[in-house]
């Protein structure tokens, strides 16, 4: 593992660690500016996309305002060069009390050890 992958692997740690500590402020700390996010969901085929560092900081508050109690459990990351890779599964309940349980996975890009990039997917549960 090259110097940069070992770091880029120590930030998937640090934010899954922190998404799990429902720390948005240490959450953001590892954004760029102009950092981009797709959520899972959302009316393109790339789900819900988020511009620039405010407008991540907001999709990414979403999580913790609809499912309070969220955790991402389970989890296993790999990078290579500047991409990484976060696999987890999701628990949580919803707002109005639906238990929440999906296996997904986060797909990074960074440069300087901040996320320019970050890209959700989740298991489709019926």
């Amino acid at each position: 593992m090259t110097e940069e992958e070992k770091g880029n692997y120590q930030l998937l740690l640090e934010l899954c660690a922190a998404f799990n500590a429902h720390d948005l402020d240490r959450i953001m700390a590892h954004f760029a500016e102009d950092s981009t996010l797709d959520m899972p969901r959302g009316s393109r085929p790339w789900g819900t996309r988020c511009i620039g560092k405010d407008a991540v900081r907001k999709g990414l508050a979403m999580r913790f305002e609809t499912t309070p109690d969220v955790h991402y459990g389970e989890d296993r990351h790999c990078v290579s060069g500047s991409m990484g890779v976060s696999e987890w599964l999701l628990t949580g309940t919803t707002r109005d009390g639906r238990k929440v349980e999906v296996r997904g996975c986060d797909h990074y890009e960074f440069r300087r050890r901040k996320v320019i990039r970050k890209d959700s997917y989740w298991k489709i549960v019926e």
